[in-house]
């Protein structure tokens, strides 16, 4: 996948001499330090991160972090104080009026934390503003406005004003109109913020599934770990104006890369962050046509499994337990076909782990099955259990240092 927006050493300093509190960055002063020595604020502090084509990339921060900032660097809404903003390859940074206002035209778009509608113009109107400033003929840009509020499910709102809908609605008629341009970018400054947490939850999903569909390149800011966790391929977290972490969110909640970072994922909740696909391990399957009873008896044993997969012809035939086959096999009836099981549970790489709770409860390991349909690893009980036990062991540790402090 190749990288799409690039930035390099990115600074922003409010105040009267920017280049003077560059230096003093670059000689290793904090913001602390330089906001007592000149009284100029450093909100972005030399950030250096890449987005690949298609992939949503959440920058996630409390207030003051300088997400918010940055975003609106990347757009040049914020003048940087230094640095370099890349997009296929052309710097941004450098560009003129008209360069820049045609990287605004046609590869960007953004949509903002307040819905920024215009009360007077219908929904239609609004959808279709940004192909209007574009010189769209009035035919045109009205179908492509009516087909982006169906991909958002407002099309029966389209002649309404603005004002007749929810919160959620205006955020979604703000989506379209993002998207109504076609824009390669998506600049999305905290966009579900100002909503109430069930239309909060409507929205991560509709954007997800959104996604799916157009494979935007995102830029997605929040303050919401748990937003970030939902939306983000991968998660940049910021603080003091500079990334502490990047990484997925496996990484980030698995490897916390500083007490900061650890703070904030103490009390997530696991079992919405791993997936099958992340505690699975080989299969480790049997073969019907070459293995035997004792076979596979002998391999339970050297793997310190109580059940194993058999396969016939490159696909699943079943399941078989270790006290299955030992009991046959004192009865002399140790037929590996005759203790099949056909009944077994399946999923995903990509299920998240509180939906395995039931498929657990078979006493089977769970088969991982590829898109093809094939074996690409199982999951134990015990390590979805274990996994999900890992907060509360975190969080054991993390009040014993509390104690011992």
């Amino acid at each position: 996948m190749s990288e799409k927006l690039v930035a390099e050493r990115l600074v922003k300093v409010f105040g009267d001499d920017p280049d003077r509190a560059v230096r003093l960055l670059e000689d290793g002063k904090s913001k602390a330090d330089i906001l007592t020595a000149t009284g100029m604020t450093v909100g972005v502090s030399g950030v250096d991160f890449s987005v690949r084509e298609g992939e949503i990339f959440v920058v996630m921060g409390l207030s003051g972090s300088g997400k918010s900032t940055l975003i609106r660097m990347i757009n040049r809404l914020i003048e940087p104080s230094s640095g370099n903003i890349i997009i296929d390859g052309d710097s941004i940074t450098d560009a003129d009026e008209d360069a820049l206002r045609t990287f605004r035209r046609d590869k960007l778009a953004m949509v903002f934390q307040h819905f920024a509608l215009f009360p007077h113009r219908s929904v239609r109107e609004n959808v279709e503003f940004g192909l209007k400033t574009r010189g769209v003929e009035p035919g045109k840009r009205r179908v492509r406005a009516l087909e982006m509020l169906d991909q958002v499910g407002l099309g029966a709102w389209a002649e309404a004003a603005p004002s007749a809908l929810s919160g959620g609605m205006q955020q979604r008629v703000g989506l379209a109109r993002a998207l109504a341009v076609d824009p390669e970018i998506l600049l999305m400054d905290e966009p579900f913020s100002a909503l109430d947490p069930l239309i909060r939850a409507d929205m991560q999903g509709e954007l997800v599934a959104l996604q799916d569909k157009l494979k935007k390149t995102i830029v997605f800011i929040t303050h919401d770990l748990n937003e970030a966790l939902i939306l983000g391929d991968r998660i940049a977290i910021m603080e003091e104006g500079h990334f502490v972490q990047v990484g997925t969110a496996e990484q980030i909640v698995s490897e916390p890369a500083s007490d900061y970072v650890a703070a904030f994922t103490q009390d997530i909740d696991r079992g919405r962050v791993f997936t099958a696909g992340s505690v699975m391990v080989p299969p480790e399957a049997l073969d019907l046509a070459t293995d035997t009873s004792q076979t596979a008896l002998e391999r339970m044993e050297r793997l310190g499994r109580d059940a194993l997969y058999v396969q016939q012809d490159g696909r699943i035939a079943g399941a078989v337990r270790y006290r299955d086959l030992a009991a046959a096999a004192r009865g002399n009836g140790a037929d590996l076909r005759a203790q099949i099981i056909t009944d077994y549970p399946t999923t995903a790489p990509d299920t998240h782990l509180y939906r395995m709770f039931r498929l657990c409860a078979s006493g089977l390991p769970v088969a991982v099955l590829d898109r093809d349909g094939r074996l690409a690893g199982v999951v134990e009980p015990e390590s979805v259990f274990n996994q999900l036990a890992a907060r509360a062991d975190a969080g054991a540790a993390t009040a014993d240092t509390r104690l011992q402090a």
